[in-house]
């Protein structure tokens, strides 16, 4: 296993470790089937077909019982207008909406997708509104429990670039399906402003998303996806707001600019503030920070459309929240890099990072980080390490955050923190 990496990241070791096998295994693998899809593509071609792969997704989770914007009441007869963005570009991008949570049928009256005219506007660029269709209608039901895949739409999208989805919810949704922390207005109108260009005239603005679960692009570059599954480090808590700063957001732009343009992942975020590895957010009364971890794969991970590795960056709010003993974050975290790679998939996990300053820091529930991230170096489940807590902590006080990273609350990394952390995640091992 690699377990020693830096803020400018690192390169496979020499030698037969189990992990060194398992790299060059995988590497030879995606060389036969990149061989194998163009050989299958043609020469007329030039290259691989074209394929669905996801390029932006989130983790959806009950409403929260404090009503926090409108999560619980829901909608009627209003638009709600989501920025997103993407990883991957593509000829064409199709979502998927869900009602996992809804405690009956969500309408669907009327749904685009635009490009705005300025990172984080409302406001479109005139002539790029697509209308979504669901088999051919403008409308749709997704039925309780249920996900929606739309018709492919033809808005070419380049990597890296900003979307907005706009909803059009004529009948009362009641309770949502929602993303607490998406660190990324929401604006919400009366009445049906799919297809309008202008942005202004919202009636509220949530930084939350709502219902939008992924956005799939048809690509011939990418070969599969990165899924983060993470808690608030990755969901971006201490990240500008609308500014993409997340750092699984600087992530996928270093893999845009940088990956060969045969087989570049997509990078799906489905990290939730305040999620733990064995505990559910409900039990703490708090259903927004979703199911355990544990939990949430079948869902969140495995049914990612080509997910081929599985990013783990979890175990600090069971430390810091519940005051788990090392022993049960770490059999939570092995079973999951087990089940990840029972599916074929590859995993990678990152350190717990330093919290002293952080209201609920003990000397105790140090010990207890440490312990964890002393069985993560070690020889463990997962196929390779990225060393969160060595590029955060303070080398002048190691249990604290380093102050040029320090979003100001003691735990976590504000923009030019979370740009180390992803400079830090070697490229080969996704």
């Amino acid at each position: 296993m690699i377990t020693e990496t830096t803020s400018r990241g690192t390169s496979p070791r020499a030698g037969t470790s189990r992990f060194g096998r398992r790299v060059a295994a995988g590497l030879a693998g995606l060389g036969l089937l990149a061989t194998t899809l163009v050989a299958a593509a043609g020469p007329a071609s030039g290259g691989l077909p074209e394929r669905w792969v996801g390029t932006w997704g989130t983790a959806l989770t009950a409403p929260s019982l404090a009503n926090t914007g409108s999560s619980l009441n829901g909608f009627a007869d209003q638009s709600i207008r989501q920025l997103v963005r993407v990883s991957l570009g593509g000829s064409k991008v199709r979502l998927r909406i869900t009602n996992a949570h809804g405690t009956g049928p969500l309408t669907i009256g009327h749904a685009s997708i635009g490009l705005p005219v300025t990172p984080g506007s409302p406001t479109l660029q005139p002539g790029s509104i697509r209308e979504i269709t669901f088999n051919g209608s403008a409308s749709a039901v997704v039925y309780k429990g249920a996900e929606l895949l739309t018709d492919p739409i033809d808005l070419p999208v380049g990597a890296s670039t900003e979307v907005a989805v706009t909803l059009y919810l004529p009948v009362a949704t009641g309770a949502t399906s929602w993303h607490w922390t998406a660190r990324q207005t929401s604006y919400v109108y009366a009445g049906d402003k799919a297809e309008s260009v202008d942005g202004t005239g919202q009636t509220a603005a949530y930084n939350h998303f709502y219902y939008l679960a992924g956005i799939e692009a048809f690509t011939a570059t990418g070969l599969g996806t990165v899924v983060v599954l993470g808690d608030s480090i990755s969901d971006g808590s201490g990240a500008t707001l609308n500014a993409n700063t997340r750092w699984p957001d600087y992530l996928a732009g270093r893999i845009t600019s940088t990956w060969p343009a045969l087989g570049d992942p997509g990078v799906l975020n489905v990290s939730l503030a305040g999620n733990q590895v064995t505990r559910d957010g409900l039990a703490i009364n708090s259903p927004a920070l979703g199911d355990s971890a544990l939990a949430r794969l079948d869902d969140d991970v495995f049914s990612q459309p080509g997910v081929r590795t599985v990013f783990v960056e979890l175990g600090i709010n069971d430390v810091h929240l519940s005051g788990d003993p090392a022993d049960r974050i770490i059999a939570g975290l092995r079973q999951l890099a087990i089940q990840a790679k029972d599916r074929g998939l590859r995993t990678v996990v990152a350190t717990l990072g330093p919290f002293e300053g952080y209201s609920t820091w003990t000397p105790e529930k140090e010990a207890v980080r440490q312990a964890v991230n002393t069985w993560l170096r070690g020889d463990n489940e997962f196929d390779g390490l990225v060393d969160f807590d060595k590029i955060l902590r303070d080398p002048a006080a190691p249990s604290k955050v380093l102050p040029a990273y320090d979003s100001g609350d003691h735990i976590h990394p504000n923009d030019t923190g979370a740009q180390a952390l992803a400079a830090a995640v070697p490229l080969w091992l996704l």
